[in-house]
């Protein structure tokens, strides 16, 4: 019986044992995902590099590897450093800044409001912020960052109805939705009457407003574009660590120290704070805040809201849109009218899901 006892007595050391086993497979499954989370920006940060290089030999003005490479760097003939440093760099800049910007915020209101659908194109921001700059161009004829301040101010405006209408007791995620696409027919409808009563050559102006373009970004512009995005993106990553607290549901989220009206409301200020920033600079470049989050979801596959992959997949969705609108057309589109054309059936797709789901 001594000899049966004793062979028994290490039993108890296997529960200890199996309960390290499965926290070392719970930190390798996250050494995976943040893995995952890597390969996607850095395969994305070199997609849109190699995307933006090879647009400087693209089109009748293209200059070949030896000569651009060179100019990029301020090397060589002066219509190469031109065409490399005063126009495509700059382009295509504005296109990765305002693409990742977008992005983020998509993953910002989609992670927050816990619903695919929550888009800051389809929620009526970006269209407050069109607004904003058509009015200041139609109304008072405003130029230059003039507009862009108006525009900026129709964003936060636009969100601040939102706000206003959809809070009762607490922000909601399918109220802020369904108040946010009234919203946005409001100010898709006060375009339309601007444009009704415009004259041909004020229309032609305001036309970045109304669809999305890179193609007239300054220098100072885009300084305060990619200020502003930096600094929004930094706060955005300090505020997603809570997301995934918050997708655990309130009274969770409350039982481990997170306010969840506090937290909602910090990232979706961040997440208007960058759409309008971002719709200030290129106008409404629609779909790529909706699109561009729900392809990071899926590559990386942590049940968080992925907001760093969802900001590199947006840039190199813009700036990879953006020359296809340049160079792959019969005609030239700007970068909005390419996102719409590819997110539209991607939206219709999202609601038949749903309604299946449902």
């Amino acid at each position: 019986m001594t000899s049966t006892v004793e062979r028994a007595t290490p039993a108890p050391a296997e529960g200890p044992r199996g309960h390290a086993t499965s926290g070392e497979v719970v930190r390798q499954l996250r050494r995976r995902q943040r893995l995952r989370a890597c390969v996607v920006v850095g395969v994305g940060i070199v997609l849109c590099a190699t995307v933006l290089v090879l647009t400087f030999g693209m089109g009748v003005a293209g200059l070949p590897p030896g000569r651009s490479i060179p100019a990029l760097f301020g090397v060589g003939d002066r219509f190469d450093v031109l065409l490399v440093q005063d126009l495509r760099v700059p382009r295509g800049l504005a296109a990765i800044v305002a693409g990742a910007a977008l992005a983020l915020a998509g993953a910002l209101f989609q992670s927050t409001l816990r619903n695919p659908l929550a888009s800051p194109d389809i929620l009526g921001i970006s269209g407050g912020a069109s607004l904003g700059a058509v009015t200041a161009v139609m109304g008072y004829g405003a130029t230059g960052n003039t507009v862009t301040l108006w525009a900026f101010v129709g964003g936060l405006g636009a969100a601040a109805a939102i706000w206003l209408f959809a809070w009762r007791g607490g922000l909601h995620g399918i109220r802020f939705v369904l108040v946010g696409v009234g919203i946005a027919y409001v100010c898709t409808s006060l375009i339309s009457w601007r444009l009704a009563e415009a004259e041909l050559r004020e229309a032609g102006t305001v036309l970045l407003w109304t669809v999305g373009s890179v193609a007239d970004v300054r220098e100072e512009t885009l300084g305060i574009l990619v200020a502003g995005v930096t600094l929004l993106t930094l706060l955005a990553l300090l505020v997603g660590r809570e997301q995934r607290v918050l997708a655990l549901g309130d009274e969770h989220a409350q039982g481990l120290g997170v306010g969840p009206d506090r937290s909602r409301m910090l990232a979706l200020l961040i997440g208007v704070g960058l759409v309008a920033l971002a719709t200030s600079i290129a106008g409404p470049i629609a779909f790529v805040a909706l699109v561009a989050p729900a392809i990071a979801r899926r590559l990386v596959d942590d049940g968080g809201p992925a907001l760093l992959p969802s900001a590199v997949i947006g840039a190199a969705l813009t700036l990879t849109a953006d020359v296809i609108g340049q160079y792959a057309l019969p005609v030239t589109a700007p970068v909005g009218v390419v996102t719409g054309v590819v997110g539209a059936p991607y939206l219709l797709w999202l609601l038949a899901r749903s309604e299946r789901g449902r």
